[in-house]
């Protein structure tokens, strides 16, 4: 009983003390300034895009009630005669 006592209060709490100790190094660290940068920075050009898009086709959807159902085939007509 007593061994556990001891891992309780002593062995359990190095991880507390460690959390404590890197919030403190956390707080207590200065901010380095940013490097300035060796080259400007270039933003490129964006390319003229054309207001007309081709439009695509929709396609009827499947089913009874998406799309009307098949067209009979056209008739052929008959060569005419001079």
């Amino acid at each position: 009983m007593v061994w556990e006592f001891v891992f309780m209060m002593v062995i359990l709490k190095i991880p507390i003390v460690y959390l404590c100790l890197v919030v403190y190094w956390a707080v207590k660290a200065e901010p380095k300034p940013p490097e300035p940068a060796l080259l400007p920075a270039e933003v490129p050009t964006p390319e003229p895009r054309s207001p007309w898009r081709p439009r695509r086709a929709r396609r009827p959807r499947p089913g009874p009630h998406g799309a009307p159902g098949r067209a009979a085939a056209r008739a052929r007509r008959a060569p005419q005669r001079s």
